[in-house]
């Protein structure tokens, strides 16, 4: 084939190469603050992010969306507004160089009564070229997770990957382990696939 004839080589989108690009394009200031530090209902929710060999990603961006702590889910707009004062559910925080993130939020409330309450997660990093979804369980209400029906469909011994722990001061911790022992259940959103 003659080089004129030949098709031209296109060049990469940001979905099709290892990145990341959200370094310096999406992080945005108090992202990370659904409610201020001095709320008085605020709960700190933070973890690692490790990859198949159990070593920290120190490049992954994480998001969640959350009821508040009546398990209304925010409606209002402006979600990247820090206001102090409007909780709107949403929130964005990169990993540290060593894999480590924090939120600031509150405890979610069942959206319905008897359901348990939930953080959906969804994690972008090097290598990946869709984003991952999952779900942060909170521990405390043992009956409302033993009913839960995403929680039911899986392997009694892969439901622990979405429970998060509580701490002894109140903060949750939850670690997302990308692949390998203990991987973190992903879900998959049909309608969200490209």
């Amino acid at each position: 084939m003659s080089e004129t004839s030949a098709t031209p080589a296109l060049p990469a989108t940001p979905g099709q190469t290892i990145g990341p690009f959200f370094g310096y394009a999406l992080p945005y200031d108090k992202g990370e603050l659904l409610v201020p530090l001095g709320h008085p209902r605020a709960v700190r929710l933070h973890g690692t992010v490790t990859d198949g060999r159990g070593d920290t990603v120190p490049d992954a961006m994480l998001e969640i969306w959350q009821a508040d702590g009546d398990g209304a889910v925010p409606t209002a707009t402006g979600s990247l507004v820090r206001d102090g004062y409007t909780f709107t559910g949403f929130g964005r925080a990169a990993v540290d160089n060593e894999g480590h993130y924090t939120f600031t939020t509150v405890d979610p409330g069942p959206t319905e009564p008897g359901r348990a309450p939930f953080i959906t997660l969804t994690v972008f990093a090097r290598g990946l070229l869709n984003r991952l979804f999952t779900r942060i369980y909170l521990p405390e209400d043992t009956e409302a997770l033993a009913n839960d029906p995403l929680l039911r469909s899986l392997p009694e011994d892969r439901r622990r990957t979405l429970i998060a722990e509580r701490e002894a001061d109140g903060s949750l911790r939850f670690d997302v382990r990308m692949q390998g022992e203990d991987e973190t259940v992903f879900l998959t959103y049909p309608n969200l696939e490209p």
